[in-house]
């Protein structure tokens, strides 16, 4: 292999989160021709390091290359450190900053002592440097201390190098694991699976293990059950499926007593539940039974409102509104109970109930601007939606994950158990979205003497994770439930909110693709879809609209009409390349001063959370100084980006109909092609109808359409919330 030997003169940049560094490179030897010029000069290397320092000699081993904008580098593959194997270079390494304690003098007198097995010497035999003189205890225990750490980081990272992960991913793990990675490499490799990609560990385990090992046979297991809830929504599975989806995925094939003895084990170190043929990761079985429980301690009896009509009334004359009976009846319920469920589709008035039930809690409690805002919470899923929820009621709202203080490092939440919340009314919009794991970690967090509003599309898409939270709570049958029914018209022939009432139902009217106030059905081949796209866009752009008031919804990212290509398309019209707009490519996608971009992770620390929608305002050039960086404009709040972060950003010209749930957009373009046939089926088709605010537009054949209304693709999940809650409250 090409190496370059030599010591570090001068650090330029170093990231200390995954280790890229940019240094001065003093070249004292090599065998790359290419190089050969530069012995005894410096060059600039790039790569990934452990440690960095200018104490040791170092041999790297990589390529020239000449880079367009900084001229020319060398990039670092992989390196080692060079054997300290003449007693001057180990002096020299002993007296540096790295070794603590030590000094030159000593250093002299531990090599004339020891000789050049020094190091090994010290690590094995904890009283070697006792007997050299002016080396006390403490001091030799020091000496020690330091250089079983630095061993112990080379030789983890020199043996995850030679079980096949790449110099990063090594930097990567002991960062992570620090001296802990010794154990993790002996022990169970599959614990690296927390921050690294399972299906490669699980490679580099099966080169220097059996297929069918115990450790190997526990950890697929657990990851198929992972997989299972991911895919399916499901909170527990039989024993066929497990063994299916370990087959599938692993190409294990596990008898009865090989599955039996390894579940035996995962619930004896408590990471399964095995309860009537029902198997259970251990987290989604006791988020269940705590959910129970805390609802259970919330729930209690009701407290009446004995002059509810007379209030609601001077509420209606108040707001200029008149509630329907089901409204009414809601916004009583919620203020009387300790928990209620209110469901309805677009334009059933949930937002004007929520409205309502703020407005009345603070006129009954008398509560001054101060004590509202320290005794009333309203929360959402998604940034959007909780921005929705403040501009309704005019009191500030915010994600479950921002309220319940989330840290996307540790993911733990600083709202738990042990320090609760102090509001005494919570509501909690969206509810369809929430996943089991958030709806138990929101009940932690808040105190059991709370009232519980929770608002919701039950008909919507179930969560991205496992559980049927809002579904399994109507279910049960316990909690004061107010469904929604009536629809109020925008204008006489709209048509958005009936349409979305009509395919919930699988009632679609005969007119469907007669054009109405505000919807518009195009017959248009799936092959024309894209092109039928662009001359929509266009017109808008002709009338005025632009890209923040006209929102493309599909199924899928990948295909002819996918995202994806959508996206490159409507790039170009509605923010084509100019000289007046820097560019970053990052993979094969070009990002662009002014594109719309979409958040697809929470970042509560910046205030920016999945589903988010923002326009990029400032691309920074790379410097000398800093690296490349994107600001992000989400609705008044300025993120920066880096280079590494913009993996969570994709462009938002068109998004996923999951990612723009808890949203609702002026003006909705929906397409209905061919090649999303997978994907076409009636709760995905209704929840993106019902995004719409203004308008709607669907292109594509009428006949998928239909077949999309029709088809209960989305199975219902496996969850036991409901039977658990049946069974604590009734016993």
């Amino acid at each position: 292999m090409n190496y370059i030997k030599g010591k570090i003169r001068n650090i330029i940049y170093h990231n200390k989160e995954n280790g890229y560094v940019v240094a001065v490179f003093k070249v004292k030897e090599t065998n790359d021709l290419k190089m050969v010029e530069y012995e005894n000069k410096t060059v600039t290397i790039t790569g990934t390091f452990l440690d960095i320092n200018t104490e040791e000699t170092f041999i790297l081993y990589g390529s020239p290359l000449k880079h367009e904008r900084f001229g020319f580098q060398y990039k670092v593959d992989s390196y080692k450190k060079e054997e300290l194997t003449s007693d001057a270079a180990l002096i020299e390494f002993l007296s540096s900053s790295l070794i603590k304690g030590c000094g030159e003098k000593n250093a002299q007198k531990i090599v004339k002592a020891l000789g050049t097995d020094a190091l090994k010497i010290i690590k094995e035999d904890e009283s070697a440097l006792l007997n050299i003189s002016g080396i006390s205890v403490a001091k030799a225990k020091t000496i020690r201390d330091s250089i079983i750490a630095y061993s112990d980081a080379d030789d983890c990272l020199l043996k995850l190098k030679e079980l096949g992960f790449s110099i990063a991913e090594a930097t990567r793990i002991y960062k992570k694991y620090q001296e802990a990675t010794k154990y993790i490499i002996e022990s169970d490799l599959y614990i690296l699976s927390e921050i690294l990609d399972f299906n490669k560990i699980d490679l580099i385990y099966q080169k220097n293990h059996n297929e069918y090992d115990e450790v190997r046979i526990k950890a697929c297991i657990l990851e198929v059950m992972k997989r299972l809830s991911f895919n399916t929504g499901d909170t527990f599975y039989y024993e066929s499926e497990i063994k299916d989806a370990l087959k599938r995925e692993f190409d294990l094939l596990l008898d009865d007593i090989a599955f039996e003895e390894a579940i035996y084990n995962l619930e004896e170190t408590n990471k399964v539940v095995l309860k009537d043929n029902m198997y259970y990761l251990t987290e989604l079985y006791d988020a269940e039974e705590d959910i129970v429980n805390n609802l259970f301690n919330i729930n209690s009896t009701k407290t009446p409102i004995y002059s509810f009509e007379e209030e609601i009334a001077k509420l209606e004359q108040e707001l200029n509104v008149i509630y329907n009976i089901d409204q009414k009846k809601a916004i009583k319920n919620a203020l009387e109970n300790k928990i209620t469920i209110i469901s309805g589709g677009p334009g059933t008035g949930k937002t004007t109930i929520i409205n309502a039930i703020v407005k009345l809690y603070i006129k009954l409690h008398n509560f001054s601007p101060m004590e509202a805002l320290s005794n009333i919470v309203l929360l959402a899923p998604t940034g959007r939606a909780s921005k929705k929820m403040s501009q309704t009621t005019g009191m500030p709202a915010m994600t479950i994950h921002r309220y319940l203080k989330w840290n996307k490092e540790s993911n733990n939440f600083g709202v738990n158990e042990f320090h609760k919340s102090h509001e005494n009314l919570i509501i909690v919009d969206e509810m369809s979205m929430i996943d089991l794991n958030l709806f138990n970690a929101l009940l932690k967090g808040i105190k059991s003497s709370v009232q519980l509003i929770m608002v919701g599309d039950v008909f919507q898409l179930p969560s991205v994770g496992p559980g049927l939270i809002l579904s399994d709570l109507i279910a049960s049958d316990l909690f004061s439930f107010c469904p929604l029914e009536q629809i109020y018209r925008q204008s006489s022939n709209s048509y958005i909110p009936y349409l979305a009432l009509e395919i919930k139902n699988k009632e679609i009217s005969e007119d469907f693709t007669t054009q109405k106030d505000d919807y518009n059905f195009l017959s248009v081949d799936s092959a024309h879809i894209k092109e039928m796209i662009k001359k929509i866009c266009l017109m808008s752009k002709n009338k005025g609209l632009n890209e923040n008031d006209i929102q493309i919804l599909a199924p899928m990212y990948k295909g002819e009409n996918g995202i994806d290509n959508l996206n490159i398309t409507l790039q170009e019209l509605f923010n084509p390349a100019s000289l007046n707009k820097k560019e970053l490519k990052i993979g094969e996608v070009i990002f662009r001063e002014n594109d719309k971009v979409l958040q697809l992770q929470n970042n509560p620390d910046c205030n920016v959370f999945n589903g988010d929608i923002g326009f990029i305002k400032k691309i920074i050039p790379k410097s000398s100084h800093n690296k490349e960086s994107i600001i992000i404009d989400f609705e008044g709040n300025k993120v920066e980006y880096t280079k590494e972060e913009m993996h969570d950003i994709k462009h938002a010209y068109a998004i996923t109909i999951h990612k723009s749930q808890g949203s609702e957009f002026s003006h909705v373009i929906l397409p209905i092609a061919k090649g999303y046939y997978k994907m076409l089926y009636n709760k995905l088709i209704y929840t993106g109808v019902s995004r719409a605010k203004k308008s709607l537009v669907i292109i594509g054949e009428p006949k998928f359409f239909m077949m999309a209304v029709n088809n209960d693709y989305a199975s219902t999940r496996k969850t036991s919330l409901k039977d658990k809650l049946v069974h604590k409250f009734n016993n």
